[in-house]
């Protein structure tokens, strides 16, 4: 594998720069700032940036079969029309507003449904959750525990689905069954590098997980087996989470954040909370898109 060097295409300063997704569609490269509450896009080809405001504190974005983007907000899930700007609800109040939770990271696998995990905003109590969007809406509650959910991520076979738990350092990974049902939760690995804490996931074609690494410094990559087989360094501390794109899917592109910086190390790394680039010998694995069935209710 080469030695890749990651470059800055968009000094952004994303406050927590996240959720990267590639639309091969548009050859563009989507990602939000969940605190400066913030969608961005980037053109490859063009070099050309637009953004968004959301109304909450925004998670993740995912693209929805038909157009637009399902997003996770502190409150829910939102559909968002880049056309016009606006978000419209499309369920909320599945977590009580008292535990001050939000959304946090998702993933569709290739059957069109929807992971997502929710997290304490303040990062103190154990009280997030790893869910599945359901027809109807609904949603379905997998797991819990979790301070920070990240990373949910599937295998190319989809038959193991990958689920970070930041504070404890871990990354789990469940068997999926032919219906999308987990089981047999277990320790893919931990992460040994002092002070770094897993954010998001990628998986390429080999079955290799990338993880970002926040304070780490860089990305690293566990090979099926969850042995550390590869890593790349970063100019900035806190790397948040990759996606391959590109026209081969072998462009890693990486968000960062300058949260929880000092004033002197965000003088010392001025490109933290932009969005980053790298050739890759291996492609990684396409994004899907939701698959929403409404279930109409008939009144008796």
């Amino acid at each position: 594998m080469k030695s890749p060097v990651p470059e800055c295409v968009w000094p952004v300063g994303a406050e927590l720069g996240e959720g990267p997704v590639w639309l091969a569609s548009e050859g563009a490269l989507w990602f939000v700032d969940i605190k400066g509450r913030r969608i961005h896009r980037f053109d490859e080809a063009s070099g050309g940036r637009r953004s968004w405001p959301a109304p909450e504190p925004i998670g993740f974005l995912a693209p929805v079969e038909g157009g637009g983007f399902l997003c996770g907000l502190k409150s829910g899930l939102y559909r968002f029309d880049p056309d016009t700007g606006a978000f419209e609800a499309h369920l909320t109040g599945f977590e009580p507003t008292e535990l001050d939770n939000r959304l946090n990271d998702g993933f569709v696998d290739a059957d069109g449904r929807l992971w997502f995990g929710s997290m304490h905003d303040g990062e103190t109590e154990a009280s997030g959750a790893l869910y599945r969007l359901e027809d109807g809406p609904s949603v379905r509650r997998w797991d819990e525990g979790y301070h920070v959910t990240n990373g949910p991520a599937t295998s190319p076979d989809g038959r193991l689905l990958y689920h970070v738990d930041t504070l404890k350092r871990t990354i789990w990974t469940f068997d999926v069954d032919d219906e999308g049902g987990l089981s047999g939760k277990r320790v893919f690995t931990h992460i040994e590098r002092p002070g770094a804490y897993p954010d998001g996931l990628a998986v390429d074609v080999e079955g290799g997980v990338w993880v970002a690494l926040f304070a780490g410094w860089g990305v690293e990559r566990f090979d099926p087996a969850g042995r550390l087989a590869a890593r790349i360094e970063m100019p900035c501390a806190n790397v948040t989470k990759p996606a391959f794109g590109g026209p081969k899917l072998k462009t890693l592109y990486l968000t960062t954040a300058w949260m929880g910086l000092s004033e002197q190390a965000r003088v010392d790394q001025a490109l933290a909370g932009g969005l980053f680039r790298l050739e890759m010998d291996l492609a990684g694995l396409a994004q899907n898109c939701v698959r929403l069935i409404e279930v109409a209710t008939t009144r008796r």
